[in-house]
């Protein structure tokens, strides 16, 4: 095996990796019944709140009110995260253009509708249709936001390449 070979099966265990490790945070924080669950993202909620008041004293901001939006934003950015790696996974498989989305978006719905069903059977805990769908936006927003950064940095590339491929025939026809 050649060393980029090499090289190429390394990022590929490693990105594959990180998202079964991410999904597998997923089912732990899932898996919490439903006071356990209540309690840390209280305590989230409290420590954002905290923050908020130090930054802008002037709002009357009470932690109960912000409960739920923290709960759902958590759902979001959990399988936003998840996009992202699903996406870089696949990258680093080979799997290109279209079929990449479209098996990052596949896999990240299916582990939502997964995760909420398991949350059916832990006390206290439910699974909600619509939290599928928040974890659904927030995957297609992680998968949005692994295509523009790609994109990015391929300009970036390209355009950098093309500044040295300048500075070469530059070089060259001072000699």
């Amino acid at each position: 095996m050649t060393k980029v070979a090499s090289r190429t099966a390394a990022a590929k265990i490693v990105s594959w990796t990180v998202v079964f490790l991410w999904m597998a945070l997923i089912f732990f924080l899932s898996r919490q019944p439903g006071t356990e669950s209540g309690e840390l993202s209280r305590g989230i909620t409290a420590f954002i709140i905290d923050i908020a008041r130090k930054v802008a004293p002037q709002f009357d901001l009470e932690t109960s009110n912000f409960h739920f939006f923290i709960r759902k934003n958590a759902h979001f950015f959990a399988y936003f995260i998840l996009g992202v790696f699903v996406m870089n996974a696949m990258r680093t498989s080979r799997i290109v253009g279209f079929r990449r989305f479209a098996w990052t978006i596949v896999i990240c719905v299916l582990y939502a509708i997964s995760d909420e069903t398991h949350q059916l059977f832990i006390p206290g805990r439910s699974g909600e249709v619509r939290d599928v769908l928040i974890d659904t936006a927030g995957a297609a927003t992680g998968i949005g936001f692994y295509l523009l950064i790609s994109w990015f940095f391929s300009k970036r590339s390209r355009y950098s390449k093309k500044v040295h491929e300048a500075d070469s025939i530059h070089a060259r026809q001072r000699f």
